[in-house]
C-alpha cells in the first residue's frame, strides 16, 4: 500500500513539474515573437525604423533635386515628375530679323560661310559675325570673318562686276581672292577712331588669282602695265558702286599695296572712293 502511494506522490510531482516547464516555455516564445516584431507603438502610429535615416535595412531615401518641379497634373510642361522643357532655339531663330534675311542672301549668292560665336572685345566687336570661306567657285584665302551685310556685299560687288571684268581683259575667271584683313580690333592709322575692320564691315584685297595663272598684285602696277592698269581701275570703280570706302595704292603709303574696302554709314550718304 505504501508503494502504491509513493508511485502516486512521483507521478503527481512529474506532472507538476512538466506544467512549469510548459509555461516556461510557453512565455519564452512569447518574448521572442514581441522581440521579432518592430511595429513600433501602434497607437501612436510611429514606425519602429527611423525612415529619414539610412540605415541598413531600410535603403537610403530618394534624393531631393534642386530646381525640380513637384508633378502637378494640371502643369502641361510636367511629365512623369520631370519638367519638359521647349525645344532649344536654332540660332538663325534668335537672329533678328535682318541679319535671317541677309543669310538667305548670302545663299542665294552661293556663298560658302559658316557662323561664327559673337566677337565683343572693348568698343569693337560683331554681333553676329559669319566666316566667308568662298563665294561661288571662288575661294577666299583665308577665310575672312565680317559681318553678314558686308559679306554679302562683298559678294554681290565680286559677282556682278570682278568676275566680268576679269573675263572682259584677262578672257579668265577668278580662281582666288586673297585677303590680307577682315575682322580686326584697331583704330584708323594715325587717328583715334575705330577702324570698319574693328566691326567686321571691311576688307583688305591683296591681290586677285585668276584661272589661267595669272596672279594680279593691287599694288600700283608699272608705267607699261595696260592691261593691268585697266584691270585694277575698273575694281575701283565698280568698287564705289558697292562700298560707302574705297581706298588702294596711289591713296596713302598704308594703303600701297591693297584695296581697303568698307561699308561704314555716314549720315550724309558720303562716299570715299580715292
Amino acid at each position: 500500500m505504501a508503494g502504491r502511494s509513493g508511485a502516486m506522490f512521483a507521478m503527481a510531482r512529474y506532472k507538476k513539474h512538466a506544467r512549469i516547464a510548459v509555461g516556461r516555455l510557453a512565455t519564452v516564445l512569447a518574448i521572442a515573437a514581441v522581440s521579432a516584431c518592430t511595429t513600433g507603438d501602434v497607437f501612436s502610429l510611429q514606425p519602429a525604423v527611423d525612415v529619414g535615416s539610412q540605415t541598413a535595412a531600410v535603403p537610403a531615401a530618394v534624393p531631393q533635386y534642386q530646381g525640380m518641379q513637384r508633378l502637378v497634373p494640371s502643369n502641361p510642361y510636367m511629365t512623369a515628375a520631370y519638367p519638359r522643357m521647349d525645344e532649344p532655339m536654332s540660332p538663325l531663330e534668335q537672329m533678328p530679323a535682318s541679319e535671317i534675311d541677309c543669310r538667305s542672301e548670302l545663299k542665294r549668292l552661293r556663298v560658302a560661310y559658316t557662323e561664327v560665336a559673337q566677337i565683343h572685345e572693348g568698343q569693337c566687336g560683331i554681333d553676329y559675325p559669319v566666316k566667308v570661306s568662298a563665294i561661288g567657285s571662288i575661294q577666299m584665302k583665308p577665310a575672312a570673318t565680317l559681318t553678314c551685310d558686308m559679306a554679302a556685299t562683298f559678294a554681290g560687288w565680286t559677282k556682278n562686276e570682278l568676275v566680268p571684268s576679269a573675263r572682259w581683259r584677262y578672257f579668265s575667271g577668278v580662281k582666288t581672292i586673297h585677303q590680307g584683313s577682315s575682322y580686326s580690333c584697331r583704330n584708323i592709322a594715325g587717328e583715334g577712331v575705330l577702324s570698319e575692320h574693328g566691326k567686321g564691315n571691311a576688307l583688305d584685297v591683296m591681290s586677285i588669282e585668276l584661272n589661267n595663272g595669272d596672279d594680279i598684285d593691287v599694288r600700283k602696277p608699272g608705267l607699261f602695265a595696260f592691261r593691268t592698269r585697266g584691270f585694277l581701275n575698273t575694281v575701283r570703280a565698280d568698287g564705289c558702286q558697292y562700298f560707302t570706302t574705297v581706298l588702294g595704292p596711289g591713296y596713302n603709303y598704308d594703303h600701297r599695296n591693297h584695296f581697303h574696302f568698307d561699308i561704314k554709314n555716314r549720315k550724309s550718304g558720303y562716299r570715299a572712293c580715292r
